[in-house]
């Protein structure tokens, strides 16, 4: 493993399980085992850290769910899977909600950078819901019924960590069967 993916890799754990803003860059170069030079040749602010651990976290996390979705039937259950993996997510020790939800609520508002690679990211999963939709469904407003699994699926992931329970997992896949 190179410096690099220590660093995000070190960042990652700690900025998901302690928060953006309770992780301090001397804890993360500590944790990582480099020097503190070797952090700002990669990343010359906390703020590029953060973004290299978004970038790694959302891909990450697409890419599960994609690879998911793969080994389900075409159709609606291949859509309602999406409700599915989320509770695979959910049901892990670790789980703490969504990496770019909880970032966002940390930074100032005025955070152009960080805001727009959380948008990136939020519009990426919408897509890819919107691909899975045209694919798997023949409904004449695919944008639009992708929009509604979109906010079921980012609402359920928010909820299911407040609660600390998976019922709302299970009701937003419920109601997205009433949606298909």
């Amino acid at each position: 493993m190179t410096v690099k993916e220590r660093l995000i890799n070190t960042a990652s754990d700690l900025f998901y399980q302690n928060g953006y803003n309770n992780t301090g860059i001397n804890e993360v170069i500590e944790k990582a085992k480099v020097a503190k030079a070797s952090l700002y040749t990669h990343f010359k602010t906390k703020d590029d850290l953060c973004i290299a651990y978004l970038e790694y976290k959302e891909d990450k996390f697409l890419n599960a769910l994609k690879a998911s979705l793969k080994g389900k039937p075409e159709g609606k259950l291949q859509i309602l899977g999406l409700f599915d993996h989320l509770r695979e997510v959910y049901r892990k020790d670790d789980f703490r909600g969504n990496c770019s939800s909880n970032i966002l609520a940390e930074i100032p508002k005025g955070n152009k950078k960080i805001r727009e690679e959380v948008s990136l990211h939020k519009s990426n999963l919408k897509n890819y819901i919107t691909e899975l939709v045209k694919k798997n469904s023949d409904n004449k407003h695919p944008e639009k019924l992708a929009n509604k699994l979109f906010l079921l699926f980012e609402g359920a992931q928010a909820q299911s960590y407040v609660e600390q329970d998976s019922w709302p997992i299970k009701e937003a896949k419920d109601m997205a069967l009433s949606l298909l």
